[in-house]
């Protein structure tokens, strides 16, 4: 049985275009894409949409494109970063997309690594910032600029976009079929895009996806979530990452109005414009709204506070009871019903008012703020996917469990290893293997065709999925016990006090954590109990006043682990973890090698030596 919104797809060629362009076509919206420039929406309709990658794609072709040929893509979101890619597969080429918050130094390694022929920049900002990379690959034939006063005046090689359209436009009144005989040449097996991992130690790796990888998880999620084509859907997270990137071709091949944010700064004032009905987000953003909501319930003052924090303890008790699958009380229903009318009704309409549900993936959401969605009527339904297996599994709207991934999608097998835990998957949706790499592919896809993950987990009676760790990430204290860091990480976050942390202690007495404070809501407190907020960040830091403060929300955020997991001190940052300061990957992923390193004295300080 096919998804209804795909019924028909099935007898279309198992290729990412084929899905796309038939969906834009037969859908035909006014706003299939949408963007805003200068502060006004911009829709492009289906037919503009279809017309646009045709020109793109010919204009390549013009250029010497051909199958296999990889091309790159370095580009915060917008519409043409999903028509360019849809026009480089329509040729049978390979996108090779790139973070606009790579270092230097990486994205000349994946420029050169994946041979790339020809490279896509969005404006100015990008090309300074990735400039010396780019230079420095003689390779390059040509550099494509989306906004035409980013190309550079001095190098022979750069085009504006605009450009490259007419080029295409000019070719088809050659030959008006040359686009559609190059869709037909399409294969399912063809590689799709090489898309490099986020490199949390050594080099990044090539991760070669087919289109067959990505139309299996678009029949798959399409038949295993409620996604219609009345849905509103918002584009935050980088479309250089394999989630967001999945996501789009689902939601484009369901028919689905896409809107595009170019950065997480500007998400509230899209949520309340775009008002999406889905939408995808990972932790940090939930982290955030819900940071913001306690810090202006907390300072509404008087009764308006004490009906807020009232309303919190409710909504934690009726989702806890919920999810446990338990009676609800006709009392505990009248609170609840109660609380969502005068406060978690502010909360749905300060994320649009519309939204269905969101699905979070990325790293694991912390029970307490997952049953606060939840209780406030914003289904937050947590999946599962990596770089070489796509989206893999979620938990479904009607069947969803606070804490798991969820059960896998039809056609995907996931178990977990008897010898250590580690999850496994084999489908459609694994990748062909690391690109150059054989020795590393061999590593992690066995002899069966199951690809080992490295998070470690476990599966309960009901089939659900539960992640505990990265295996790689576990650490052992001097006593022999083992910590799983991000189940730590994720009890210390819940603190409004807190906007990074990092457990550590491997090889150590006891955990600790590196904390770099949300600096305003710390003041702020530090305030309201007396406590001097003036100095500097560093000289915050060192006060023992302050250290004590944060450290006492570490204490009692983590109070319901086992005694040898709980953060017993804390040691204050003035500044978060970056990628420019090789702390963490573009996908925001914690380097912990680079930050036990680097933190060393500080976390014998905190945990003994």
């Amino acid at each position: 049985m096919i998804a209804e919104n795909l019924i028909g797809f099935e007898n279309l060629p198992q290729t990412i275009p084929h899905f796309c362009l038939e969906s834009f076509r037969r859908h035909a919206k006014p706003d299939a894409l949408s963007h805003k420039i200068n502060d006004v929406w911009e829709n492009l309709s289906g037919e503009a949409v279809i017309e646009r990658i045709k020109y793109i794609a010919l204009g390549l072709a013009d250029l010497g494109v051909k199958a296999g040929d990889r091309i790159a893509i370095i580009s915060e979101n917008r519409p043409e970063w999903s028509l360019t890619d849809l026009a480089i597969l329509s040729l049978r080429a390979v996108n090779v997309p790139i973070y606009t918050t790579q270092a230097v130094e990486q994205i000349r390694y994946i420029l050169e690594d994946s041979g790339a022929k020809m490279l896509f920049v969005s404006s100015k900002k990008i090309l300074r910032h990735a400039e010396d990379a780019i230079q420095s690959v003689e390779r390059l034939e040509k550099l494509i600029f989306f906004d035409a006063d980013a190309v550079p005046e001095n190098d022979s090689r750069a085009l504006d976009y605009q450009t490259l359209e007419n080029r295409g436009r000019e070719l088809e009144k050659i030959d008006s079929q040359i686009f559609e005989t190059n869709l037909k040449q399409i294969q399912t097996d063809d590689l799709a895009t090489i898309i490099y991992t986020s490199g949390t130690t050594g080099e990044p790796k090539g991760v070669m996806l087919t289109h067959e990888n990505f139309t299996s998880n678009i029949t798959a999620v399409s038949k295993g979530l409620p996604i219609k084509t009345t849905d509103r859907s918002l584009a935050v997270l980088p479309l250089s990452h394999i989630f967001e990137r999945t996501v789009f071709y689902v939601l484009c091949a369901n028919g689905v109005a896409i809107h595009f944010c170019p950065s997480f700064d500007q998400i509230a004032t899209f949520l309340s414009e775009v008002r999406p009905t889905i939408m995808t987000a990972v932790p940090r953003l939930f982290e955030q709204v819900y940071h913001k909501i306690v810090k202006k319930g907390k300072s509404a003052g008087g009764w308006k506070t004490s009906l807020f924090d009232w309303a919190l303890v409710v909504g934690q008790e009726y989702w806890n009871t919920k999810d446990r699958g338990e009676f609800v009380s006709p009392l505990l229903r009248v609170k609840h019903s109660i609380a969502s009318r005068l406060v978690f009704s502010k909360w749905r309409a300060g994320v649009g008012g519309s939204i269905r549900f969101f699905v979070s993936g990325g790293a694991p959401l912390s029970r307490k703020l997952s049953n606060a969605f939840w209780a406030a009527g914003i289904p937050v339904l947590q999946g599962y996917g990596m770089t070489e297996a796509c989206v893999t599994c979620v938990n479904r709207p009607d069947d969803s469990k606070v804490g798991s991934i969820g059960t896998p999608f039809e056609g995907i097998e996931m178990k977990v290893a008897e010898s250590d835990g580690e999850i496994l998957i084999r489908g459609k949706n694994v990748m062909r293997g690391y690109f150059n790499n054989p020795e590393e592919t061999a590593k992690v896809i066995d002899e069966d065709g199951f690809y080992h993950t490295g998070d470690v987990g476990y599966i309960d009676e009901d089939g659900h999925f539960f992640i505990t760790d990265r295996k790689k990430d576990l650490f052992k204290l001097s006593n022999g016990k083992y910590v799983a860091p991000q189940q730590v990480e994720s009890l210390l976050k819940q603190s409004p006090l807190v906007s990074q942390a990092v457990a550590v202690g491997s090889g150590r007495k006891q955990v600790g954590a590196l904390i770099v404070p949300d600096w305003e809501t710390l003041k702020q407190t530090l305030r309201e109990e007396g406590i001097s907020a003036e100095d500097s960040r560093e000289e915050l830091c060192e006060n023992p006043h302050v250290v004590k403060r944060v450290q006492r929300d570490a204490v009692e955020f983590t109070r319901e682990l086992n005694d040898y997991e709980r953060v017993k001190r804390v040691y204050l940052l003035p500044r978060e973890f970056s990628i420019d300061k090789g702390e963490m990957t573009p996908t925001l992923k914690i380097k912990r090698g680079v930050i036990d390193e680097k933190y060393d004295e500080a976390i014998d300080e905190i945990c003994g030596s």
